[in-house]
């Protein structure tokens, strides 16, 4: 029999509902259906602010005035210009990792730190650590659609100081200057991504900023957790769903069929979420504003998908996450579909690199302990 190290605390697989730090930026509560921005309810952050200020506030705890904002503006808009050495990597890392934009944006944000000389946080004061979080958030959106652009055999755009920060990036992806009601679609949507509790990814980043390592390589564990299919790319997914059901008259046969067989459909649940994710229910409203067909039918499955798991799995409530309705709006403002999960790291990095200063902050590094299970040591 194995002998167990009664000093040691067993807890959840996954560490489900575990408090493993503390922190000021935000909190999901998902018995309610809420979750904020340093006590700023995170869907009226999305539904009335720009992203810009939103970012300033998870930066400095409050929201800014308008010469605050002017000022970080101009601050982002020059942290996203590329360095030339990295921009002459971009077309061999383009090539390297055709179709995989996270892993050409880990790689491309490892040249920025070097090419920056940006240094371990344990050896930067907070006015290095801000400066660094600043320019690899900024640059992020620059390098995906930079890499979209060369795995496309075009010529990457070089982004424009008069635009704002979503705006350039529609603008880089596309080629053309946004509507003003596409800007303010992915905004919406952009913002209500920038954090949401402890995920992986989140968790992730801070475990590696705990060790005092930079702030890149940081951002790049937190893109390398999201990369797994079961954390990152639902947008894309739900989308696919919608495809396959294909019209009205098929949602019945299509959504029995795979709950029978125990598959997943995208874009239903969340880990934390007991209700409606409030996420799903502000970008529903997002779409419903461009309407048309395909918003329609994709309400129409909600509804119905919605009903028949009341119906063959009594007493499991499932509604939309995120991901269903991130996936229409993104659709209707013009980014491809391969750039869905992309398009959340540009804004799930602002979270990160907040909770990165923050974990910097503390100073402890994180070293849990494992609970051995294997056969007994052999002893000499």
């Amino acid at each position: 029999m194995n002998r167990m190290d009664d000093t040691l605390i067993d807890v959840p697989r996954g560490l489900t509902n575990v408090v493993a730090a503390r922190t000021a930026l935000g909190d999901v509560r998902g018995q309610e259906g809420f979750y904020h921005y340093r006590r700023h309810s995170a869907v009226d952050l999305a539904r009335d602010r720009t992203f810009e200020e939103s970012w300033y506030l998870l930066l400095h705890g409050e929201l800014p005035g308008d010469a605050e904002l002017d000022a970080f503006r101009v601050r982002i808009a020059e942290a996203r210009r590329v360095p030339e050495g990295v921009a002459a990597l971009l077309p061999a890392i383009a090539r390297l990792t055709a179709g995989d934009p996270l892993a050409g944006l880990r790689m491309a944000l490892t040249a920025v730190a070097a090419a920056d000389g940006i240094r371990p946080l344990y050896d930067e004061d907070a006015d290095a650590r801000l400066r660094d979080a600043i320019r690899i958030a900024a640059i992020t959106p620059v390098v995906l659609a930079s890499l979209h652009a060369l795995a496309g055999e075009r010529r990457p755009l070089a982004p424009r100081d008069d635009l704002g920060h979503v705006a350039d990036y529609l603008f880089l992806l596309t080629g053309e200057e946004p509507a003003p009601e596409h800007e303010r679609a992915l905004s919406t949507y952009m913002t209500a991504a920038i954090d949401h509790g402890f995920n992986a990814s989140t968790f992730t980043a801070r475990v590696i900023a705990s060790t005092g390592a930079d702030l890149a390589s940081a951002v790049g564990g937190a893109l390398g957790a999201l990369s797994g299919p079961l954390h990152g790319g639902a947008p894309s997914r739900a989308l696919d769903t919608l495809d396959a059901i294909g019209t009205p008259d098929r949602i019945d046969e299509w959504v029995t069929a795979a709950v029978r067989s125990g598959d997943r459909i995208m874009g239903f649940g969340h880990a934390v979420y007991r209700t409606e994710d409030p996420r799903s229910r502000m970008l529903r409203d997002v779409a419903l504003g461009f309407g048309g067909a395909r918003v329609d039918f994709a309400v129409r499955v909600e509804e119905r998908v919605q009903q028949l798991l009341a119906e063959l799995k009594p007493g499991r409530e499932l509604h939309t996450n995120v991901e269903f309705y991130a996936g229409i709006v993104m659709e209707l403002c013009g980014i491809p579909r391969p750039m869905f999960t992309p398009t959340f790291a540009a804004a799930r990095v602002v979270g990160w690199t907040a909770h990165v200063l923050e974990q910097a902050e503390d100073g402890k590094i994180f070293r849990p302990s494992a609970r051995y299970v294997g056969p007994d040591p052999v002893r000499a």
